[in-house]
Parts: C-alpha cells; sequence; structure tokens
C-alpha cells in the first residue's frame, strides 16, 4: 500500500495519503514505516481488545471493526484545512467493513485488492454460489470434480480450490468481505493486464456473475524493488556466494512469511535436493511454537538445528542453506535459474518482473489458484504439487520434490524459461510512461480528484 501511495503523490502534486496503521495483537512493536513524501502521514490506531475465546475468523473480524471510530475521528481531522477535502478511502481487501465510515462522511470507497485478477473473479463466482446455496466447499475440496471459472481456460478441480474457501470457519467471512467490495466505486487490483488478460476480461465484460463488477483499475505489478543502499552482513554473505554460481544454475527455495515445515517435511525436502544434484539457496525458517499466540516462522539460532545430520556437509560447495532471505535482491541474481516457491501473490509477481521460472507449492489463502494459473493458463511454472494445503498435514514426498525441481531446471523446461522472460519484459512496460498500468493509475487519479 505504501508503494501504491507513493506513486500516487509523485504523479500528482494534488494529493496527499493518511495511513491508518492497524497494530495486531501479535505484534511486540509498532510499525516503523516511512517515506520520503512530506505528502505521505501515518497514524497509529490503538489496538482493540479481543476475545481469545472466539474462533480465529470472528476474532479477526472483531479486531478490524472495531477501529472504526478510530478511523472515522483520523479522516475527519484530516479535512479541516479550507484548501483539501476528503476524496476518498483506499481500503485493504479485508477492511471493507469501514465502506459504512466512507459513507457517513460522504466520501467514495475505493479497494485495493492485493491478489490478483484471476482470483477476484474466482471470489466473486464463489460468492454469488454461495449466496444461492450453491457452493460446497466440503463436498469440493478433495474431489476431482471440475468447477468453470470465469477468467480461466479450464476448469478448476475441487481439490485445487484455494484454501481461503475450504476453511469452514473463514468461508462466511471472506464471502462476506467479498460481497461488500462489489459496493466500492472501483477496485485497483495488483496485477497488469498482459499477465491476466483473460480475468480482466471477465471482470470488465459482465462476464462474473452477477454482472455487477465495480471499475477495475489494473496497477500493478506494485512490489518493493528497493534493493539499493547497505547491505546487511547477511545479504553480502548470499550475493557474495550466488557471484560465484554459473549463470541461471541456482534453485531458490523460499515460503514467504509465514512459510515453514515441521522436521519431517524439512527431511523430504532435504532428501530431494541432495538426489537433484542441483546447486540451491534455500530459505529455511523455524516454525511456530504449537500452542503459541504466533503467525510467523522465526530464525533458528543455527540452521544445522532444522537439518538432517551431516547434509551441509554432503552439500558442501552445491548448495547454502540460510534464514530469512533478501528475496527480490536474490531473484535478481544472474544465477538464479528457478524458484520453488508458495505462491504468494508477491512472490508470483516478483518473479515474473525477473523472468524467474517457478516450482509451485502453495500452501494457504489463494496460493492453489496462482498456482493453477502459472502453470496451466500461462505455461511459465511446473508444478510440485498444486494441490497442497499445509492445513492437510500431509508431507509431500522427496521424489515428488525431486522431479519438480529437476523438471524445473532441465533443458526441456526452455520453452517455459522463454515465456518467463517474455512475460517479465511484458511486466516491465506495463508501468512505464504509456504503459497499461501507469495509463490505470492515471485514470484512477483522474477519477478521484474529478469526483
Amino acid at each position: 500500500m505504501l508503494e501504491l501511495a507513493e506513486q500516487l503523490v509523485n504523479r500528482d502534486r494534488r494529493l496527499a495519503v493518511t495511513f491508518c496503521l492497524m497494530k495486531m495483537p501479535f505484534q511486540q512493536t509498532s510499525h516503523d514505516f516511512k517515506s520520503s513524501s512530506g505528502r505521505i502521514r501515518f497514524v497509529d490506531l490503538e489496538p482493540t481488545t479481543l476475545d481469545p475465546d472466539t474462533p480465529r475468523s470472528i476474532r479477526f473480524t472483531s479486531f478490524i471493526d472495531g477501529h472504526a471510530p478510530q478511523i472515522k475521528e483520523a479522516a475527519a481531522s484530516n479535512n479541516t484545512a479550507p484548501s483539501s477535502r476528503l476524496a476518498g478511502f483506499v481500503l485493504d481487501m479485508f477492511c471493507t467493513s469501514f465502506i459504512n465510515v466512507a459513507n457517513e462522511l460522504g466520501a467514495p470507497s475505493y479497494v485495493f485488492y492485493t491478489c490478483g485478477a484471476t482470483c477476484l473473479a474466482f471470489m466473486l463466482h464463489v460468492q454469488s454460489l454461495f449466496d444461492r446455496g450453491e457452493f460446497d466447499p466440503a463436498e469440493l475440496k478433495d474431489s476431482d470434480a471440475e468447477l468453470a471459472i470465469p477468467g480461466l481456460r479450464d476448469p478448476l478441480q475441487g481439490k485445487q480450490l484455494p484454501s481461503v474457501v475450504v476453511e469452514a470457519d473463514w468461508l462466511p467471512t471472506v464471502m462476506r468481505h467479498t460481497r461488500r467490495t462489489r459496493e466500492a466505486k472501483g477496485i485497483l487490483v495488483n496485477t497488469f493486464h498482459d499477465f491476466e488478460s483473460q480475468a480482466v476480461a471477465s471482470l470488465t465484460t459482465g462476464q462474473t456473475p452477477p454482472r455487477q463488477t465495480p471499475p477495475l483499475y489494473t496497477v500493478g505489478p506494485i512490489i518493493d524493488l528497493k534493493m539499493k543502499g547497505d547491505r546487511t552482513a547477511g545479504e553480502t554473505e548470499i550475493v557474495d556466494w550466488l557471484d560465484k554460481q554459473p549463470e541461471s544454475s541456482v534453485v531458490f527455495l523460499c515460503f514467504g512469511s509465514m512459510g515453514s515445515f515441521d522436521e519431517e517435511q524439512v527431511k523430504e525436502i532435504a532428501i530431494a535436493l541432495e538426489a537433484s544434484g542441483q546447486r540451491f539457496l534455500w530459505s529455511l525458517r523455524k516454525p511456530p511454537q504449537k500452542g503459541k499466540p504466533e503467525f510467523f516462522p522465526s530464525e533458528y539460532d543455527d540452521v544445522k538445528e532444522g537439518l538432517p545430520e551431516g547434509f551441509l556437509d554432503r552439500t558442501d560447495g552445491l548448495g547454502k542453506v540460510i534464514g530469512w532471505a533478501p528475496q527480490t535482491r536474490i531473484l535478481a541474481h544472474p544465477s538464479v535459474g528457478g524458484f520453488v516457491s508458495h505462491c504468494g501473490w508477491n512472490s508470483t509477481l516478483e518473479s515474473t518482473w525477473f523472468g524467474v521460472p517457478v516450482a509451485t507449492w502453495p500452501m494457504h489463502a489463494e496460493q492453489q489458484l496462482n498456482a493453477v494459473m502459472l502453470v496451466k493458463e500461462l505455461e511459465v511454472a511446473v508444478e510440485i504439487r498444486m494441490s497442497y494445503r499445509k492445513t492437510s498435514g500431509e508431507v509431500v514426498p522427496a521424489e515428488e520434490i525431486e522431479r519438480g525441481i529437476r523438471g524445473l531446471m532441465a533443458a526441456e523446461n526452455e520453452g517455459r524459461r522463454i515465456k518467463a522472460k517474455e512475460m517479465s519484459d511484458k511486466c516491465r512496460k506495463a508501468v512505464e510512461d504509456g504503459g497499461s498500468s501507469y495509463h490505470s493509475i492515471g485514470r484512477f487519479i483522474e477519477d478521484v480528484i474529478t469526483d
């Protein structure tokens, strides 16, 4: 959102942006966002109280909605200068309840959809089915039954349904936000036209039921590409190691900010890497402790703790195991030739920007849908397992992982590698002056200012 805000204020001096920042219950410290623009300010909201005994989805909703009075106060207090007016709200996709606040203040609401257009088309379609009582994830989620989705060329198998719609406690919450997204004056989507042209067409030509979708602004890719400045010692060590590897020879394994595995799955990945004989750079994170209110993995004191005995010795000179990874810096490096990814949307856009082909291993949220799009629709990725869900507790065997890694790095994958490079070119052109996303951001600015 900060990347988007900086683009907006840099494009038009008439705009200023106020961020209302919520501190999640598990956060120990406040946000530390900074901007070089004097027209972007940050407001830290007071945390709301939560009942720990309520279900996760209800707790999450209550946490968000409880900030409404502070949001209203922040918006109203920012509109006191005679020369300024409240032009609108840009809401996170899980903050649609604040449309009510915007309505009370007589301001339009826009939703910033930080997933892709394919996901948006899918969610709107599922919400329509859900409201008619025609969507039963329990019946579909492990099946080969097919569901036709606007924006996808081929039907989606039930076992490939995104985790976000098969978890019973989350489905009503997600459907409520999707339903309310239709009330927005417009939807900004972090994608670019050529990447999801079929999904964009379905959303803008009335193919997505029930035929009413707010105007769409494809404003992506909005990703953090700031790689200038001083490197940390850890980053320098990683880049120095990559500098010594041949071009396109390294497979990079990284599973996002919530990506971690238990000991059994780590062992299978290690066996697969060793058997593949491929050069590798592996971001290995320590899983959250069970029974603790933690969502994100942490760092091992020593990565040997999480690895099979002797693995580092046997792969010495071939691979490197690290903790947290500076992902964009790694994907930008010429020695990286493949990316084993959870297919989170940021990672999807980053791998596309740098033209690095992917081996898909989705885990949460909408990642299964992203994997299907990359493998089947765009043909810029190979599959490890598109239907994997972290909540299943399944262990993907080493043979399956090795097959995916070999397929990703094989000479026979050259066609997908070429397509990834072609899409990278389109990705970069989209944000240049005259590109589709550049134009779309300009259209949004004019719509906001002239409303």
